[in-house]
């Protein structure tokens, strides 16, 4: 036992990880030539935010952190949550990109030229798809409220779906109170941790969905160019993302991503008096994890890891594959030899859907924090009847 865990497995991998060679690779691959920072882990660089995170996706691993959970006001980055909630809804078929939300006269009168904005005009219907776009994009505030008063009648409304959907992806430190990240007292409040959690969430759950509405340097529409007000674009290779904010509460934040050769980066930053202190930082923040760490392979997405034991299912254990490319990292060219094993709170009780992530694979290495990535049920278990958990019961006294 180990706080509360049952370790059901020890893998031990018996062949040390070599150093990745570099070779040339399209500009996602390669690093971005106007900023130069140290290739050594143990000097990132100066970074003058009061909170920052940077975190290697593929491992888990923290590779640059302060104060990521403290409570701040996001302002819009707000708004990766609106479109996370509506990416969630279009998945499951209840949202559809091509149906068009009204431009409500109340709403034009309240968000018609207010802070970042698509010029939506009155009584004017959208399409879902070019909702988001300017969500994302431009950061446009009316256009938040619109796809909230369309998605859900009104704002509450949808702000309890965010709420709703903050909880299930653990974010502790996060309440939300407005769709759009608009000036609200300090009701609406954030930390980088969470803010990583959900972005990781976004690009992992909705692959396609990120890159259709994800990583675009301007906008037109109604004959309007804008630009994203992104400061990676064009300036760090592999950058996609994720979302810029600013208010006089908030100052200037930044979730920023990037992903090279499959290695993908999260970096958050926030509480900045200067939007030039925020370029700087995030870009360097994302060179130096490239540079300094090597990733070393472990499971490719859907591979087979273990089983965990099962109660009161229709069988008494289930396979447990890796929900998508896991990995660790190692400082640039070193070689170490990690030690696996699988926790998990057991026995794992029925119902079980297929892909429920309901284990942890712990990657040890030595000289390095343990590494704690998601694992999920290779198939459903239904619940099982009489005759399932008394046969279930009796394998498990044999030990079978």
């Amino acid at each position: 036992m180990n706080s509360g865990f049952c370790l059901r497995r020890l893998l031990s991998v018996a062949v040390a990880l070599a150093a990745v060679a570099t070779v040339a690779v399209p500009a996602q691959g390669m690093k971005s030539p106007h900023v130069q920072v140290s290739a050594d882990p143990a000097h990132p660089p100066e970074v003058v935010a009061p909170i920052a995170l940077l975190i290697d996706v593929n491992s888990g691993r923290v590779l640059f952190e302060r104060q990521s959970h403290r409570r701040f006001v996001p302002a819009s980055l707000t708004k990766i949550m609106t479109s996370y909630v509506a990416f969630e809804l279009a998945a499951q078929g209840k949202l559809k990109l091509d149906a068009s939300f009204a431009m409500r006269p109340e709403t034009f009168r309240q968000w018609h030229g207010v802070g970042s904005t698509m010029f939506l005009e009155n009584n004017s219907q959208t399409r879902v798809a070019d909702l988001l776009e300017g969500i994302v994009t431009v950061s446009a505030n009316d256009a938040c409220v619109v796809l909230a008063e369309g998605v859900s009648g009104n704002v509450p409304g949808f702000t309890a779906l965010m709420n709703a959907q903050a909880r299930t992806l653990g974010m502790r430190d996060t309440h939300y109170n407005t769709p759009n990240g608009w000036m609200d007292e300090g009701r609406t409040y954030v930390s980088a941790a969470d803010l990583a959690t959900l972005s990781t969430a976004l690009i992992t759950r909705h692959p396609d969905l990120y890159r259709r509405f994800y990583g675009h340097e301007t906008m037109i529409w109604n004959g309007i160019e804008q630009r994203n007000h992104n400061p990676l674009y064009g300036v760090v290779n592999g950058a996609d993302g994720v979302k810029t904010g600013f208010t006089n509460e908030a100052g200037y934040g930044l979730v920023g991503s990037a992903q090279r050769n499959g290695r993908r980066l999260m970096m958050v930053v926030g509480g900045y008096d200067r939007p030039q202190d925020r370029a700087r930082d995030g870009a360097a923040l994302i060179e130096w994890g490239f540079a300094a760490f090597d990733e070393k392979p472990l499971f490719a997405a859907g591979d087979h890891v273990g089983s965990a034991r099962v109660q009161g299912g229709t069988i008494s254990s289930v396979g447990l594959v890796a929900p998508r490319s896991l990995a660790m990292l190692v400082g640039h060219g070193q070689t170490v030899r990690p030690t696996l094993s699988i926790r998990y709170k057991g026995p794992l009780r029925a119902p079980i859907a297929k892909g429920q992530e309901v284990a942890t694979l712990v990657v040890h290495a030595p000289g390095q924090p343990d590494a704690r990535l998601p694992l999920a049920a290779a198939e459903a278990v239904p619940k099982g009847g009489l005759f399932d958990r008394l046969r279930n019961g009796f394998a498990a006294m044999a030990g079978q």
